[in-house]
């Protein structure tokens, strides 16, 4: 019989720990500085390719090149633009949940951003590798109307920073030295 109480003893002390380390897991997220500093840290190299990339479709466009030329390189850049998008919504994610008021919403409202934006590049990347170019001024038309869907759908994607909802994440994002 004593060797039946040890046993079930044993598992009951299996089970606590087991519960203890599954609440201790549930406990918390990063502070709100540490996310920031990680949300920032993701988004300031996007930021820089993302505007090289913008500056290089700017020159793309009033480049003279050809049709097949200027194709190719748009769907380079656009394609660039997707996966710097990804890689960044993937640190972000990699971020975690901030330890703050709304932190889900908060991390989930970067991260759906950032994928509508990586959506834009690419449905921008596969309508102009879809166009023909032996008609230059309709191939050109067709770069003009993705670019401007591009812009809009960009645009509409952006988070609104100034719902954030978290005084404590505000903060941390004016402070940390990663956000400036």
């Amino acid at each position: 019989m004593r060797t039946c109480r040890a046993s079930a003893a044993g598992k009951f002390t299996v089970v606590l720990a087991a519960i203890v380390v599954v609440l201790a897991g549930c406990g918390g997220g990063p502070s709100p500085r540490a996310w920031a500093a990680s949300v920032c840290g993701a988004l300031t190299p996007w930021r820089s390719e993302i505007s090289k990339l913008t500056s290089s479709t700017d020159e793309q466009m009033t480049a003279q090149t050809t049709p097949a030329q200027a194709k190719e390189n748009l769907v380079r850049l656009f394609d660039g633009a997707e996966q710097a998008s990804e890689a960044a919504r993937r640190k972000v994610e990699q971020a975690g949940v901030p330890e703050t008021d709304n932190g889900p919403a908060i991390s989930a409202g970067f991260r759906s951003s950032l994928g509508k934006m990586r959506d834009a590049y690419g449905r921008a990347r596969d309508t102009i590798d879809g166009l023909g170019i032996g008609e230059p001024t309709v191939f050109y038309d067709g770069v003009r109307s993705a670019v401007e869907t591009l812009n809009k759908e960009y645009d509409a994607s952006a988070l609104d920073t100034s719902k954030l909802n978290s005084e404590e994440l505000k903060q941390a994002f004016d402070e940390v030295p990663e956000c400036r």
